[in-house]
């Protein structure tokens, strides 16, 4: 998948995306900001550069402050494709994205989402 177009798209393209499937089944921005932060390391004020300066997504998470180590335990289908299985280290990273905006747009409790213990 090198090469892929979403790649270079930029992060600030999709974000508004992830907030409004989020609010459209009851959730909050706030919420799609935490699954970021889990997933990335970046805080609130980095989120908020990251969408000013048009930060691609391989950028996006090439500069990624800390990768959650608990990010392998995101686990199921986006898009018909196991993300799991996905070989592509970037694509994996962002659809396990995908897969975090998916799940707190369902209503899975955070503690789900973020794979922590009740």
């Amino acid at each position: 998948m090198a090469g892929h177009r979403i790649f270079t798209t930029s992060f600030a393209s999709v974000y508004p995306l992830y907030v409004a499937k989020a609010e459209r089944k009851g959730h909050t921005k706030d919420e799609v900001d935490q699954v970021i932060t889990w997933l990335t390391g970046y805080d609130d004020a980095a989120i908020e550069r990251v969408l000013a300066d048009g930060t691609d997504f391989e950028t996006f998470f090439a500069e990624a402050p800390a990768m959650h180590p608990n990010a392998s335990l995101i686990t199921g289908l986006i898009c018909g494709i196991r993300v799991e299985e996905i070989e592509d280290p970037l694509m994996q990273r962002i659809r396990q994205l995908d897969k975090l905006v998916d799940e707190v747009a369902k209503g899975k409790k955070m503690t789900s989402i973020l794979r922590t213990s009740a």
